[in-house]
């Protein structure tokens, strides 16, 4: 399903009834990363999936967004859907517009799940690898990307033994446009530090880790839960960046009894 917002049509899924989640994905990736997710809770909760600007089936204007826009399409899509308040699940980058939006629509969550992601902003390093990375999507098309993202985004478990895993998440990465690819850098390396903002955060929130990620490391989701005055943090062993893909039935029993116990 599509709808617009600024001039922008977005692509969305939105299965079953209840208690509406809605998934925000990674770079650079799209909403079917959720699959297994939506798959598992659907039948007992509303699941929404969007894909973010420049992802997947929506449009890819090549032009200077801010995260804070991303964060105003999930409002907009709250909006077309006449839900008023939503748990948000943000993995990654997903993760940096789950932030974004508790800064500007707090009131509208139920619930917040950050999984895999920081709340600090890019260090002068990490803001020159993404202008690299820009670079080589520009010059060098989506298959140099997957080539430079995929051992960031799965753990060495999931490399070594899932190499399906492995094709898949190739594959999504290179059906990306590059104009995507090339905003979303340049709008994560723009991004505000939020950790100042975490103790702002009121509603109940469950952080998640992969034991095996380096590219957001445990002492970066150490750091959200302990500023955050109603999470809890939670490890996910044998998985990556990508850990709702990599342990998909852990992530759902995680996510399944965190959205059972707002009710």
């Amino acid at each position: 399903m599509f709808f617009e917002t600024q001039d922008i049509r977005l692509a969305y899924d939105d299965k079953g009834a209840g208690l509406p989640i809605v998934f925000l994905h990674a770079f650079p990736l799209n909403r079917s990363m959720w699959a297994p997710q939506v798959s598992a809770l659907s039948t007992q909760f509303r699941t929404i999936a969007i894909d973010l600007r420049g992802h997947g089936e929506s449009d890819a204007p090549l032009w200077s967004f801010s995260l804070d826009q991303y964060a105003d399409d999930v409002a907009a899509l709250l909006d077309h859907l006449n839900i008023p308040q939503a748990v948000l699940v943000g993995l990654s980058m997903g993760g940096y517009v789950s932030l974004a939006f508790s800064r500007t629509y707090g009131n509208r969550l139920l619930g917040l799940v950050l999984a895999d992601t920081r709340a600090q902003a890019d260090s002068p390093d990490g803001r020159t690898g993404r202008f690299h990375l820009a670079q080589t999507a520009y010059t060098q098309g989506t298959e140099a990307v997957a080539n430079t993202m995929l051992p960031k985004l799965l753990g060495a478990t999931s490399l070594k033994s899932k190499p399906e895993l492995v094709n898949r998440i190739r594959g999504t990465i290179q059906q990306n446009p590059v104009s995507g690819i090339v905003v979303d850098l340049m709008a994560m390396a723009a991004r505000p530090d939020s950790v100042a903002h975490l103790p702002a955060i009121l509603c109940s929130t469950l952080v998640v880790i992969g034991d095996e990620d380096h590219t957001t490391p445990l002492v970066d989701a150490q750091l959200m839960a302990s500023h955050i005055p109603h999470a809890r943090l939670a490890i996910i062993p044998a998985a990556g960046h990508l850990s709702n893909c990599e342990q998909p039935e852990l992530f759902n029993d995680l996510l399944r009894g965190f959205v059972e116990g707002l009710r």
